[in-house]
This record gives structure tokens, sequence and C-alpha cells, in this order.
């Protein structure tokens, strides 16, 4: 059983710096399917029935199920009171009676995998990506790819960039996630973290339109999927007197 009890399909991943990340197995199980079904909204339930493909159809219903135990959990609420809604480029965000939850979080899904993040106070992103060598990805990183990060790709060879570039996308991905303004930000007009680039697993990262903005940025990538996680780093306050 998971860490969320009534989540049998999902548990516990890592926690980061205050924030929980939690994988999804999204095997298509029908018991598990039905009891995510029985979780989701009247509004969740219609948007599934509009899928025309299984997987996808899996992917949602068990993630949108895991999110919904895992804010449950962090808010302190019943999953009839907690429902959705989403902001101007197409992030949601959570009310729970009406008012809007003071709670971030962010899913990503790729193949049988998903990633649930959730808590912090500033803005996050999460991305998973199982990696698929036969794709073009040098003919791909010209479009999303910064000169530096295109040049690391171009000298890796077989396994090795394949690795790099999902790591690279799954990062990037994250960022943007994170930031909330969809794919109008062109992937190809920022570059992750040097030391990153060189294998670090994590580093702060500044976009350059917004530089105000700190972010940490993780990579959790493992041998089942590339994946990273992006979150605003908040100012500490300071104590009263202080300077």
């Amino acid at each position: 059983m998971s860490v969320l009890g009534m989540c049998p399909w999902c548990g516990e991943y890592r926690v980061i710096r205050g924030v929980r990340v939690l994988h999804v197995n999204l095997t298509p199980n029908a018991a598990f399917e039905q009891a995510a079904f029985e979780l989701l909204d009247a509004s969740e339930r219609s948007r599934l029935s509009r899928f025309r493909v299984a997987r996808p159809r899996t992917q949602y219903s068990l993630c949108r199920a895991a999110l919904r135990l895992a804010l449950c959990k962090a808010i302190g609420c019943s999953n009839r009171e907690l429902s959705f809604e989403f902001r101007e480029h197409g992030k949601p965000f959570a009310r729970v009676g009406g008012n809007e939850a003071a709670i971030q979080f962010n899913v990503s899904h790729s193949g049988t995998h998903g990633l649930i993040a959730v808590g912090g106070e500033g803005r996050l992103g999460i991305d998973t990506e199982v990696r698929d060598g036969r794709r073009d990805l040098v003919g791909i990183s010209e479009a999303v790819y910064g000169p530096n990060e295109r040049a690391a790709i171009e000298r890796a060879t077989g396994e090795d960039r394949t690795v790099l570039f999902y790591r690279l996308w799954a990062m990037k991905e994250a960022l943007i996630k994170a930031l909330g303004t969809g794919f109008s930000l062109n992937p190809s007009r920022f570059e992750v973290p040097a030391e990153m680039l060189e294998g670090a697993l994590s580093g702060t990262f500044r976009f350059p339109h917004v530089p105000g903005v700190r972010w940490h940025l993780q990579d959790l990538s493992e041998g089942r999927f590339a994946a990273a996680i992006a979150f605003e780093i908040r100012a500490q306050s300071r104590p009263a007197g202080s300077r």
C-alpha cells in the first residue's frame, strides 16, 4: 500500500526541499482504473469519455485520481471538496470549497510512468520522458536546444546521446511548465545551467527574459525514464530589525 493509503498504483518517489514527488504506475489495470474513476468528478469523467485511445485514458484517470488523493492529504480536505480550474496558459490550480487552495502542484506522464509534484510556496513544474533512441535526435535538437546544448548532443554517440537528449528535454520542459506560459516561450532561447550540461544533478536557473526570478532545477532521471523538477526559489523573509 502506498503512502497515500487509498492509492496502490502510486507512492512516494522523492522529497526535494519540501516538494513531495510521487511516482504513478500507469500500467493498465482494470481494478485500479475503476477505483480511480470513482474518485473523479463529473467534469473529469466527461473528459475521460472523450479519449478514443486506451493508453491516454489510463494515463489520465490514474494520474488525476492520484493527484486528487495527494492534494487531499496535503491540504486536509475531502475529495468532494476539491475541484480544478485553469490559468490563462492552461496550467491548472486547485480549489477547495470554491476557494483557491494555497498549494502548488504539477503532473507529467510518459509511457507507463507518471510523476506528481506537490508542495512548495512558489511555482513548480515537473516532466518525465520515456526515452526513444529511434527518433532523429540531432534533427529535433535544432528546434528545441540552444547552441551549447546542441553541441553537447552532437558530441555524444549511441546510448549516451539518447540519455543526454532526454535529460535536457525533461529539464527544459520542467522549467517551461514551472513558468506557466506554455510553449509560447521558444525552448531554444534558453539553456540549462552550464554545470548541469556537464552532468551536475542540480543547479540554479534564471530565464533570460525574467532575470529577477531564480529557479531550483533538479535532475530526477533514472534507468526507467528521464525526469526533472523545477521550482521557484522564494527569498526568505528577514527577522524584524535585521539589515
